[in-house]
Parts: C-alpha cells; sequence; structure tokens
C-alpha cells in the first residue's frame, strides 16, 4: 500500500506577522530614547533611535523572508497498533539558496526547531497518539520563525493535512487457537509436526511439561494453557468471529488480532471470518495486513 502525499508552499498570502514580547519592549525603549532626544534636542540620540528603528524594520523583511517559500510535504504514517504512537512523516524543502535558520515545525503536541541549508529538504515527524482502531488522520500543524532576533514572529495559517493513519485493534492476550491447525496433510509430504516454532497456545494438560505451560496467562488469573511448538510451514488455521468469546467488540477483534500474528509468525495459512466478511485462506505480509486492515475497519468504530 503506497502512502499518500500532501504538498503546501508557504507564499505571502499564507503568512502573518507580529511583534514578540521582546519586539515590544524594543519599541517601548524606542519610544523612551525618542522622548529623551526630543526633550535634550540632542542629535547623536536622534541617529542611534533612527539606527535601532531600521533594524528592527529590516529585521521584519528577514523573518519574513525566513519562512516564505517553503514547502510542505506530509506522507500517510505507517499502521499501527491501538494503544501506540502513529508517525507522521513531514518534510520541509528549501528552493533556495539562503540558509533558513530557527523554523518551528508547531502542532497541539508537538514543537521542532531546524535550520535547512540551501537546496535542501528537513526530515520531520509529528508524533500522534493512537488510542483506538481506525483511521487516524494528521493533526494540524502549522510553520513559524523569529529569526534573526525575536522581535517579531511570523507564522503561516494551519496546514490540515489528508494523510492518515490507519490503526489496527490492539492484540488481546494470547489464547488457543480456534481449532486445531490442520496438519494432516503434511504427512502425506514426509513432513514432521514437530519442532521448536511457537504455533499457539491449548488448553493444559497434566502430561504436559513445566516448560511449556504459559506462565504469564496462569498467573494473570485466567484458565492454564500450553504452549504448542512445530514445524508448522504448511498448517491451515481459520480465524473465525464465532470462536471469540466476551460481550465487548474491540476484545473479540484483539482477539482475532492476536491470533493472525500468531498465525503469521508460525508460518501457518489463515483465512478470517468475520459476520459480512471473508478473507481467503493465504500467508505473508499482505496477507497479514489485509486481515488487520479489515479488522482495524470493521464496524462503526472503523468509519
Amino acid at each position: 500500500m503506497g502512502a499518500t502525499a500532501d504538498e503546501y508552499v508557504l507564499g505571502r498570502q499564507r503568512l502573518y506577522m507580529l511583534p514578540t514580547r521582546h519586539g515590544l519592549y524594543f519599541a517601548l525603549l524606542l519610544l523612551v530614547m525618542l522622548l529623551a532626544a526630543v526633550n535634550y534636542n540632542n542629535g547623536l540620540a536622534y541617529g542611534f533611535t533612527f539606527t535601532l528603528a531600521a533594524v528592527g524594520l529590516v529585521s521584519m523583511l528577514y523573518t519574513h523572508r525566513n519562512v516564505t517559500g517553503l514547502r510542505l510535504t506530509v506522507k500517510d504514517a505507517g499502521p499501527v497498533f491501538a494503544g501506540q504512537s502513529a508517525r507522521f512523516p513531514v518534510y520541509i524543502h528549501n528552493a533556495s539558496k539562503t540558509r533558513r535558520p530557527g523554523v518551528w515545525l508547531l502542532s497541539d503536541t508537538h514543537s521542532r526547531c531546524v535550520d535547512i541549508a540551501p537546496y535542501s529538504s528537513h526530515p520531520l515527524s509529528l508524533t500522534v497518539a493512537a488510542p483506538r482502531r481506525g483511521y487516524l488522520p494528521c493533526p494540524a500543524f502549522s510553520v513559524s520563525s523569529a529569526f534573526p532576533f525575536g522581535l517579531l514572529y511570523t507564522w503561516a495559517k494551519p496546514v490540515r493535512p489528508m494523510s492518515h493513519c490507519l490503526v489496527y485493534p490492539a492484540p488481546g492476550p494470547r489464547l488457543p487457537w480456534p481449532q486445531e491447525p490442520d496438519l494432516a496433510h503434511r504427512h502425506h509430504r514426509g513432513q514432521s509436526i514437530d519442532g521448536d516454532d511457537f504455533v499457539g497456545l491449548r488448553a493444559y494438560q497434566p502430561a504436559d511439561p513445566p516448560r511449556h505451560v504459559h506462565w504469564k496467562a496462569t498467573a494473570r488469573g485466567t484458565e492454564w494453557l500450553t504452549k504448542r511448538f512445530g514445524d508448522s510451514a504448511g498448517g491451515v488455521v481459520w480465524l473465525d468471529w464465532a470462536a471469540t468469546h466476551g460481550s465487548q467488540v474491540e476484545e473479540r477483534l484483539g482477539v482475532l488480532c492476536r491470533w493472525a500474528l500468531d498465525a503469521e509468525r508460525a508460518g501457518l495459512r489463515y483465512g478470517l471470518r468475520l459476520p459480512d466478511l471473508e478473507i481467503a485462506l493465504d500467508s505473508g505480509p499482505q496477507h497479514l495486513h489485509r486481515c488487520l486492515r479489515s479488522l482495524a475497519l470493521w464496524g462503526p468504530a472503523g468509519v
């Protein structure tokens, strides 16, 4: 799945400017110096006051030029699981021959200052919490600068990208497979079902060796489970909504998410069955993404 990209150019019509706190103090100082020069009719005081005023006016041009013409590119964030953080790639391009120091990228939860060399791009990222499954939009952000003296502050209109991040359901705890993976057809191919690869969980039996007991699940107070190991390549398992238990939709989706991750890790061929959707048996990263995407977008919460 290719990531889309939004591009924005910071032209003059997108920029605003106001004095900073230091700029207001500077203007007050100039006023006091001007009053003193008028009161004492001192030519040197006039010259010094007007020189500082000229510096302030010139700094206005430099502050505005430091942001004007920058091009922003925002891309989709890679998929994450609910409860993790999404990172949206942002690139600031400087197509001029002038270095752009002190450029700030600002959002509600993020701030970063960078210096951008001539004819170069600077990569940044916006980190956003992803509390629930579905599509997470990229937050609005702005670019600002107070270069060179901090007397004036220029900023761009907030950029509201169309980029997004796909958030998978949070994986649930490890539970037994909905049914034992079908490995019978491997005997016809001369393959062994014994091995060292983790292929899932099953209910505990008294004859199971202690080292195979899933002690973490036991410590949480759940039923006793045993880890299954084997050379599982070629096994088949269906991940069925009907085989999950619980009254909460997110809890059941989390179980299916965990089963899909475990099946991919174990090298099984697996399919997914939801109330209104069925994904055929397959394996591999693309198939895993297809299953997790279906879980992320299933039902109202994923819209």
